[in-house]
């Protein structure tokens, strides 16, 4: 199993608010939709916009405003996907973001234990 993970930041004209609606509403659909049948899981992890309740908030704000994970099969399943140059979802997200970064990962899910 391949795992992507991407980093976004929302373009500057965007509010958090704004970013995540265009994200799970709109975006989300049209990369299911483009990376099928391929694409085996895909989860969208939104940046909270108020952490003054939560416990041990950073001295600055996150550079990134949410991550998406996606899940593969096979590395040819991902190349499948990324190695086309008729990306129509790349327009679109060029346009709501200011910063993207791709990290490929293979997850080691790990025993919490019976006692957690």
């Amino acid at each position: 199993m391949i795992k992507v993970m991407w980093f976004l930041k929302r373009a500057p004209h965007l509010t958090q608010a704004e970013f995540a609606d265009w994200w799970l509403n709109r975006h989300a659909k049209d990369i299911a939709a483009d990376q099928a049948p391929y694409l085996k899981r895909y989860v969208i992890d939104v940046r909270v916009e108020d952490e003054s309740g939560l416990a041990g908030k950073p001295s600055t704000d996150p550079e990134w405003d949410g991550i998406a994970e996606q899940w593969f099969e096979t590395e040819a399943d991902y190349n499948a996907v990324y190695a086309r140059t008729d990306r129509p979802t790349r327009a679109d997200t060029l346009a709501h973001t200011s910063a993207f970064q791709r990290l490929v990962v293979r997850e080691h899910e790990q025993d919490l234990g019976a006692g957690s």
